[in-house]
């Protein structure tokens, strides 16, 4: 074990969250700095892929997500008409794998992370804004400053990065949800209905709920008030399948949020001096990805493994970017691929084909993560 370090994190999102409980346990001395007032639970839910689940079980908290999250057996992807197109056997992926995929709201895994923080002693630090000015003072009280603050106003990755580097817009809006549809609507598998440059996927979960995204070509228009979309949202995809207006129909008003879908290229570096940026602060992907919330689990595990395994910071923060960088610019380069597909100006009314194997897919998720370890 190396010497206890004081580590100062900025944001409680998924990354900063499972940082700060895995650093905790390992004795290190972690303040949590939230701007918002309370546990920021923005997006209506996320599903943990085998990859993610080993870092949950790591930090003991995998049967907590399993009792609260649902456990998909299959990906089906049909086009606007609802006639079927491929299936992806998801039991089969996570055989390979050796772990469970759970699909869970958000709220409730930001519940589970905050629950086991607290029980650790971490108090989070929260209506703390952190502007790129701060990080400096942060750095000379802290042995380490931990950027988690988000895809598109990072302080910690402005003050890394001399230069600007703003997120992407790629062109597209994800308007989120959560619904509770009639029974047998939809079954233990998530639903993915694509057609020209439009897509609806639904996610079921536990207890009858499922959350959701509509997403559709469009530039950006801050200045249309939210019940516009949402009507133009009712207007594409009345004429959609059956669960697709099912769900529409019985959704939770107050969990609707709509996305104009941004991500990052990837980064030259994650690190200067004692700072750094994980999570979405540093290589968000695109939601078509599957693996936003995934790879920010997994650089928490990671962080972890080589602050333990070398005292010199230098050295650690170097060879975190190095070990991560190849994967996660791979969910990044898979998040845009399938993006272009399906809202790409030349978009075809057919989802996107499958491009990877159960067998490709569970070696691509569980490189570098080695069972036991932790």
């Amino acid at each position: 074990m190396t010497s206890a370090k004081r580590i100062a994190i900025v944001g409680a999102g998924v990354a900063g969250m499972a940082l700060a409980i895995i650093a905790t346990r390992q004795g290190h001395q972690v303040s949590l700095f939230e701007r918002g007032s309370a546990v920021p639970s923005m997006g209506a839910g996320v599903t943990l892929w085998p990859n993610a689940v080993f870092v949950m079980e790591q930090m003991e908290l995998a049967d907590a997500i399993k009792r609260k999250g649902g456990a998909p057996r299959f990906m089906r992807q049909f086009d606007q008409h609802g006639i079927q197109k491929a299936e992806f056997d998801i039991l089969e992926v996570n055989r390979l794998c050796g772990f469970p995929s759970v699909t869970i709201l958000r709220r409730d895994l930001m519940r589970i992370l905050a629950e086991a923080l607290h029980a650790l002693g971490v108090d989070i630090k929260f209506n703390r804004t952190i502007a790129a000015q701060d990080i400096e003072g942060l750095r000379t009280q802290y042995d380490l400053v931990v950027g988690a603050d988000g895809r598109m106003n990072s302080a910690v990755r402005q003050a890394i990065h001399a230069e600007d580097v703003l997120p992407r817009y790629q062109g597209f809006i994800n308007i989120i949800g959560i619904s509770q549809p009639e029974r047998g609507v939809i079954d233990a598998a998530i639903h993915d209905f694509c057609g020209a440059g439009e897509r609806f996927g639904i996610v079921p979960v536990g207890d009858g709920l499922c959350f959701w995204a509509a997403a559709w070509r469009t530039p950006i228009d801050m200045t249309r008030p939210l019940p516009v979309w949402y009507d133009e949202m009712d207007q594409r995809f009345r004429d959609w399948p059956g669960p697709v207006r099912n769900v529409l129909q019985s959704r939770d008003e107050t969990s609707l949020n709509r996305i104009f879908v941004h991500d990052l290229d990837p980064l030259p570096h994650w690190h200067r001096d004692n700072v750094l940026i994980i999570g979405d602060a540093a290589h968000a992907p695109l939601p078509t990805s599957g693996q936003g919330a995934c790879q920010a689990l997994e650089d928490a595990w990671h962080l972890s493994r080589m602050l333990e395994e070398d005292d010199r910071l230098e050295t650690a923060l170097s060879r975190f970017y190095e070990t991560r960088i190849v994967k996660t610019s791979a969910a990044q380069s898979a998040g845009r691929q399938v993006a272009q597909r399906i809202f790409g100006d030349q978009s075809k009314s057919s989802p996107p084909a499958p491009g990877f194997s159960a067998g490709q897919l569970s070696r691509l998720w569980m490189q570098g993560l080695e069972k036991g370890s932790g």
